[in-house]
Formats: structure tokens, C-alpha cells, sequence
């Protein structure tokens, strides 16, 4: 009786000390964000991002017309830059559909401004997804703002 009691309050101790950590996956609009008018810090960006777990895949999506230097930026902060020669907005909403369907991801998370964007939330969330958004200003769609269930306001450096 001793020993199960024992058992149980190990048990619960476990419990209480382990985090429940969630994988995110964590997709950047770059022609919408990342731009001199804004001027966004994204390693602030991403600390605030990993106060809800650990970032599992960070990718920036960025037109044909991206520099090298900002390419090579986007690599030494840990961001998997993606170019595309057609619209930056239906590859990242591909890419962060997909990840809606893995099972290892718990959070998808977008950084834009743009309303496009909402159809990902609304399938993330009616897949068990939580959904985090990292808007800034001018231009922060009011209906993107409302679909998700975390907003994070960037600001300039």
C-alpha cells in the first residue's frame, strides 16, 4: 500500500514538473513584412514566438526579386528562406496547409498582414491546430486578427 501511494505521488510529481511543450511551425509573408518602412526585428519576433514552444519549422517566403544579402539575412537568423517566382501569398498558404496535416506540429503561426491568409487559420483550427498571428501595422487585417487564437503585435526596431 505504502509503495503504490509511492508510486503515485512519483507519478504525480512527473506530471507536475513536465511543460507540455508544442511544436510550431512558423511562416513569415516576406514582401509584406519584411520591409525598410517596417523595419521589423524578427529575432525579437522570435523570442516571443517561443514563449508558446518550440519553433520546428521557421520559413520566409520571398519573391524572385529578393536580394542575396537578404537571403543570406534570413539564413543567420535561422529562417528557411523560400523563393517563388509566382504569388508569395499562395505558396506560403500552401506550405502552411500542409503543415496543418502533420501531426507532430501543434501551432501554426503567420506572420502577415494580409486577410488571404484567414482560410489557413480556419483549417488549422478545424484540424486541432492553435493558431498564433504576428501582425503589424498599417494595414493589420481586422478578420485575420479575430480568426486567431494568439495575436502578437511586431513593432519596429
Amino acid at each position: 500500500m505504502f509503495e503504490k501511494m509511492d508510486v503515485m505521488d512519483k507519478f504525480k510529481q512527473m506530471l507536475k514538473a513536465k511543460k507540455p511543450n508544442k511544436n510550431i511551425a512558423f511562416f513569415i509573408d516576406g514582401p509584406n513584412i519584411i520591409r525598410k518602412d517596417m523595419n521589423i526585428d524578427l529575432v525579437k519576433v522570435r523570442r516571443a514566438l517561443e514563449k508558446f514552444g518550440t519553433i520546428k519549422v521557421a520559413r520566409i517566403f520571398l519573391d524572385q526579386y529578393a536580394s542575396d544579402k537578404l537571403i543570406e539575412a534570413m539564413t543567420n537568423q535561422g529562417y528557411e528562406p523560400i523563393i517563388t517566382t509566382g504569388d508569395v501569398d499562395v505558396t506560403m498558404a500552401v506550405e502552411a496547409t500542409v503543415q496543418t496535416f502533420n501531426p507532430s506540429i501543434d501551432v501554426i503561426a503567420l506572420m502577415t498582414r494580409d486577410i488571404d491568409f484567414r482560410p489557413v487559420l480556419v483549417k488549422a483550427k478545424e484540424l486541432g491546430k492553435e493558431t498564433i498571428v504576428i501582425g503589424a501595422e498599417p494595414g493589420f487585417s481586422v478578420a485575420l486578427r479575430n480568426t486567431a487564437d494568439v495575436v502578437i503585435m511586431a513593432e519596429g526596431k
